[in-house]
């Protein structure tokens, strides 16, 4: 995607009429198919008037939606790569149930290949920076985002590294939200439709001083402008519901990194934790060196 485009969009958002806010998430989050549908087609997917597609185009500066769509077009030609934009059809069509479960992994496949591209890693690979440099790591999701805020926990925890789960049982503000500050980091899950409790956490950490990770599905979602890194992850998939695969993904590689870039301290916390997990008997089958069979 062209990046005047991308910053002009962000620069101005806010300033958005309603409608044109969702137009303005329409051609970020789907850069493909703008460079490829028809604009009827594209404002029918992203649920606005066609005019106001052209009324977004204008306000960026291009003469109108086609002349918009060219830089979509020239940003993807010398990179290719399928779109999942026919998968909606795929059901309609009721063409069985393999071919639901075909497009339903294949767009998982192509979800998280986008991990691979140069962007991604270097945004995967400085936020593992910024966690390990960390005094505390805040993990906060709610909803589909809770479980994989908390596997951050769990296995930031196994590596030794000092994690704090926000969950906010019952609806209460989280107490471990009065020790954040500056040299802390929130890693934050975040995707539509946005929890306003998540958002005012955010604002929250970032104003006693903490920087902000998030991983959610849109560079336009409610915490993105308070972020230090983005970490993008596409959960639209052929059927009702939303796919939380590429966030577990992406947390995952971030404990991976974390654990690469403690070295010798991941090593000690985990041989401290096989020691705990041991005394306490923890695994029913684990084999034990004087087990034997008579």
């Amino acid at each position: 995607m062209d990046l005047r485009v991308a910053r002009a969009v962000k620069d101005n958002y806010e300033l958005f009429p309603r409608q044109m806010k969702v137009a303005a998430r329409w051609l970020l989050d789907n850069p493909t198919e703008v460079a490829l549908l028809s604009m009827r087609e594209q404002a029918r997917r992203a649920r606005v008037p066609p005019a106001t597609l052209t009324r977004l185009a204008k306000r960026l500066g291009f003469d109108g939606f086609d002349k918009l769509k060219e830089i979509f077009a020239d940003s993807i030609r010398e990179r290719p790569k399928s779109f999942a934009g026919h998968m909606e059809e795929l059901v309609a069509r009721q063409e069985g149930d393999g071919v639901l479960v075909g497009a339903m992994i294949k767009t998982l496949r192509d979800h998280l290949s986008e991990f691979a591209q140069p962007s991604a890693i270097a945004a995967l690979a400085a936020a593992a920076d910024l966690m390990v440099e960390s005094q505390y790591i805040f993990c906060i999701g709610f909803r589909s985002g809770f479980p994989a805020a908390y596997l951050m926990h769990y296995v930031g925890s196994l590596l030794g590294v000092p994690t704090v789960l926000i969950d906010g049982i019952g609806g209460t503000a989280d107490p471990a939200l009065r020790s954040v500050g500056p040299g802390d980091v929130l890693l934050t899950v975040s995707v539509s439709p946005y929890t306003r409790y998540t958002t005012q956490v955010c604002e929250f950490a970032v104003s006693c001083g903490a920087k902000l990770i998030a991983l959610t599905d849109s560079e336009l979602s409610p915490i993105a402008k308070f972020s230090e890194i983005v970490i993008r992850v596409r959960t639209e998939l052929p059927s009702f519901f939303h796919t939380m695969t590429p966030v577990f993904a992406a947390v995952e590689c971030l404990v991976a990194l974390i654990a690469a870039k403690r070295g010798s301290l991941t090593l000690e916390a985990l041989a401290a934790n096989e020691a705990h997990i041991e005394a306490f008997d923890t695994y029913g089958l684990q084999a034990r060196a004087s087990a034997h069979c008579d």
